[in-house]
C-alpha cells in the first residue's frame, strides 16, 4: 500500500511519476517533458484570457513616454505600447463587449495624445538647442553677393538705340552670313575694290561671306518696303584687320539709313551731331572731313576729339588728337537704282560707326582689345 505524500513532498511525487514514465527529474524541472509543456501551455492560455489591467498599462506607458529624451527613444516607446504587436493592440483585437472596448480605446487615445505632446516638447527642445549652438549675430555685415553687369559694348549700344528711337528710327537686327550680291554688288562696290579680296574679308565660299558691315540690312530694308525709310541696323561684323589700339577683326557696328524726299547733307550732319552728343556728351568736339565711299556721294567721316590725350596727341589717336568714328554720306544714286528706286524722286543718307570704338571713346579706354579679352577686372568697372 502506497504511503500518502506530504504536501512538501509534491515535487518528489512528480519526480517519481516522471521517472516511472521514463523521464528524468532534470527534464521535468526544466519543463521539457510532457508535463512541463502542458503546464506552460496552460499558463499561456490563462494570460491570454486574463483581462488586461488598462490602468497599470497606462501608468507604465506614461512613465516610459515621460522618460524619453530623444525622438528615437520616444519612437521606441510608441512602438512598444501602441504598435501593432503591443499588448494594448492585442487586447483591442480580443474585445468582446462594448464597455471594455471603450475603456481600451480611451487608454489608446490618451497614450497617443501623450506621445504627440512629448514629441512636440522634444522638437521644441532640439530647436532651442540648435538656436543656442548655431546662433547668428545679425549685426555682423553679410557676405556681399556679386551682381553681374552688362558688357560696356552692350551699354553703349543701348545708348545709341535710345538716341535713334528718339528720332523715330526703326531698329533692325539682320543676319551675319551674307552673299557677295548684298555685301558688295548692291552697294556699288567696284569689282576691283580691296574689300572684295580674301585678304580683307572672311569668305565661306565663292558666294557667301561673313558680313564686313551692317550695310546689307539697308539693302534688304529698301527691297522689302517703299520709302520713306528711317532705320538703323546694329550687329556683329567681321574683317581681316590687324589688331591695333582702335581696330579688331570682330566688332559691333551700327549703321543708319534715311530715305525720303528733299533730304540734304545738313540733315545728315544734324543727325550725327545728335547721336555723338548722346554718346560722348556736350563737351566733346566733333568734326567732319570729306572722304570716299563706294555707296555714298558726297562722303564724309566724323571724328571725335581723343579722350585719352584731350586732343594733344597720343598713341591711341596716332598723335593727331582725333579718332575716326566711321563713314557717312549721301546715298549714291546707283544704290537707289540697284534696289529699284528713282534717284530723281528719292534722296537719303547713310552712316556707320563701330560700337566698341564708341564705347572706347565714351569711357576713355586706351585700347579696344580689352572689350574682347573677358577680363573681369576690366568688365566690373562698368
Amino acid at each position: 500500500m502506497a504511503a500518502a505524500a506530504m504536501p512538501g513532498d509534491s515535487h518528489l511525487a512528480v519526480a517519481a511519476a516522471a521517472t516511472s514514465g521514463g523521464q528524468s527529474p532534470g527534464r521535468v524541472r526544466a519543463g521539457l517533458g510532457p508535463a512541463g509543456r502542458v503546464r506552460g501551455l496552460t499558463r499561456a492560455v490563462r494570460r491570454q484570457n486574463a483581462p488586461m489591467d488598462a490602468q497599470a498599462y497606462e501608468s507604465e506607458a506614461l512613465a516610459a513616454i515621460e522618460g524619453a529624451v530623444t525622438a528615437e527613444q520616444l519612437d521606441e516607446v510608441r512602438v512598444r505600447y501602441l504598435g501593432r504587436k503591443s499588448e494594448l493592440k492585442q487586447a483591442l483585437r480580443g474585445v468582446r463587449d462594448r464597455d471594455s472596448g471603450m475603456a481600451l480605446n480611451a487608454t489608446r487615445e490618451r497614450l497617443e495624445a501623450a506621445v504627440d505632446s512629448k514629441d512636440a516638447e522634444i522638437s521644441a527642445g532640439e530647436l532651442e538647442r540648435a538656436l543656442a549652438q548655431e546662433a547668428i549675430d545679425v549685426t555682423l555685415p553679410g557676405e556681399e553677393r556679386r551682381l553681374g553687369t552688362l558688357h560696356p559694348a552692350t551699354l553703349t549700344r543701348r545708348v545709341a538705340e535710345d538716341a535713334f528711337l528718339g528720332l523715330g528710327y526703326e531698329i533692325v537686327d539682320d543676319r551675319e552670313v551674307e552673299t557677295v550680291h548684298y555685301n558688295f554688288d548692291q552697294l556699288a562696290f567696284p569689282p576691283a575694290h580691296p574689300t572684295r579680296s580674301p585678304r580683307d574679308t572672311f569668305f565661306l565660299d565663292d558666294e557667301r561671306l561673313l558680313r564686313t558691315e551692317t550695310s546689307p540690312s539697308q539693302i534688304h530694308t529698301m527691297e522689302a518696303k517703299p520709302p520713306p525709310i528711317y532705320m538703323v541696323s546694329l550687329g556683329r561684323v567681321y574683317r581681316r584687320d590687324e589688331i591695333t589700339p582702335t581696330r579688331f577683326p570682330i566688332f559691333h557696328q551700327f549703321e543708319g539709313l534715311a530715305v525720303d524726299r528733299h533730304i540734304t547733307l545738313a540733315d545728315l550732319k544734324g543727325t550725327l551731331l545728335h547721336v555723338m552728343r548722346a554718346l560722348y556728351g556736350e563737351e566733346r568736339q566733333v568734326r567732319f572731313r570729306t572722304h570716299y565711299f563706294p555707296f555714298t556721294e558726297p562722303s564724309i567721316e566724323p571724328d571725335v576729339s581723343c579722350p585719352i590725350c584731350a586732343g594733344e596727341g597720343c598713341r591711341t589717336c596716332k598723335h593727331t588728337g582725333w579718332i575716326e568714328m566711321g563713314g557717312a554720306g549721301m546715298v549714291d544714286p546707283q544704290v537707289f537704282v540697284n534696289v529699284g528706286l528713282d534717284p530723281e524722286e528719292w534722296t537719303g543718307f547713310a552712316f556707320g560707326c563701330g560700337i566698341e570704338r564708341a564705347a572706347q571713346l565714351r569711357h576713355g579706354i586706351p585700347e579696344i582689345r580689352p572689350f574682347w579679352e573677358n577680363d573681369l577686372r576690366f568688365l566690373r568697372q562698368f
